[in-house]
């Protein structure tokens, strides 16, 4: 999508599309426990924390995004770019620590899905069953077969959490309204510890870059979407934690959502002692629960593809040839000269691309857009 003088657009639909899949992967539990990561570590603490989270994962996602443009045709996941990098050990890595995180993650969202509906139909079942209940109506999702085609699907995953954390807050805010300044948390260094946890359970952008930029019509722009996303959900962390913890100070608990209801009695008394209306408390765990069920897909993508790659001999192409630092330095340096000047989006031939075997393959089916 270009304007009329030829430059391109700032932000495209396909743009939104890979931001509305970040966002649905980043801002969600984590988002849960911004106002608690305040109680426990208090404002000074939480902020420093929250601030170097917010740098080190817009560096370092925005840094993997370049890697992705400059790599190799050949190179279309986390493990390839592990073994382009550092061979085969570098493979063995990069998909352990994917794979524990696209996996793991989706274990707590059952968990706390359970709690949810629990919460929204009290007395009706066990937790157990409300487990494998959830994972059993979630197939269906997990079986759209890429990231692109669910992006309607992934913005309303966007949409449940960004309701939920703000009816939430206004539950908090309303109920609390007339206290006694907020309570200081006693900090220790525990605290702080547990503060850095929940902030690195909440950015896990990165392990579905390289799936949506495999995607992308034109992955040069994918830098771009990537930092504005993250941006844009620091913002959203940083004003959920702030409402959040102005109304409770350090009486909040883990999650925000369990702060307005007692999960044990979900009739009675809040945790914080007030009687929260039964129509928000419905409204504020039901958004949550479509967005539980709609990120559990996207961060199932990645092994879904991997599984398809091993099992099924899909995906396959040629052999990746370790990056040689001292012979293909200069040319990822050439080729991400080119690519941030933007200059092969207006000729029709890469420039000097004989011999070159990091990117030269691969430039014009950037240019063009590569899809799997």
């Amino acid at each position: 999508m270009s304007t009329s003088n030829g430059k391109s657009a700032f932000f495209t639909m396909e743009d939104a599309k890979a931001s509305f899949n970040l966002f649905c992967c980043v801002c969600g539990i984590g988002s849960l426990a911004m106002p608690s990561n305040y109680a426990r570590a208090g404002p000074v603490f939480a902020s420093i924390a929250l601030a170097f989270m917010i740098f080190a994962n817009t560096y370092a996602t925005l840094k993997l995004s370049k890697v992705m443009l400059v790599a190799p045709s050949s190179v279309k996941t986390y493990g390839d770019l592990g073994e382009w990098a550092l061979g085969k050990w570098g493979r063995f890595f990069t998909v352990v620590s994917q794979m524990g995180v696209c996996l793991l993650v989706p274990c707590a969202f059952l968990v706390l899905g359970s709690t949810l509906l629990d919460v929204l139909f009290p007395d009706s079942f066990s937790q157990i069953f409300w487990i494998i209940f959830m994972a059993l109506m979630v197939i269906p999702v997990c079986l759209i077969p890429t990231l692109k085609e669910s992006a309607g699907m992934a913005f309303a995953g966007c949409m449940g959490t960004v309701i939920a954390d703000i009816i939430a807050v206004s539950v908090l805010q309303w109920n609390m309204r007339g206290h006694d300044s907020v309570p200081s948390p006693d900090v220790t260094l525990h605290q702080v510890l547990t503060c850095f946890g929940n902030l690195a359970l909440a950015y896990g952008a990165a392990i579905v870059v390289p799936d949506l930029q495999r995607e992308h019509s034109q992955p040069q722009r994918m830098p771009r979407v990537v930092v504005i996303t993250i941006l844009f959900i620091s913002a959203f962390f940083i004003a959920v934690a702030l409402a959040g913890y102005t109304a409770g100070g350090c009486q909040l608990s883990g999650n925000i959502l369990y702060s307005i209801v007692s999960t044990s009695d979900p009739l009675g008394l809040a945790p914080l002692g007030f009687t929260a209306d039964r129509g928000a408390v419905v409204m504020a765990y039901l958004f949550m629960q479509v967005h539980i069920s709609i990120a559990f897909s996207t961060l199932m993508m990645p092994p879904f593809f991997m599984a398809e790659r091993l099992i099924l001999g899909m995906h396959q192409g040629p052999e990746i040839v370790r990056f040689n630092g001292e012979a293909d330095q200069a040319n990822v340096d050439l080729d991400m000269e080119i690519q941030e000047k933007r200059s092969y989006m207006q000729s029709s031939t890469p420039m000097d691309t004989v011999n070159r075997q990091v990117s030269a393959s691969s430039l014009v089916e950037k240019t063009e857009g590569r899809m799997s």
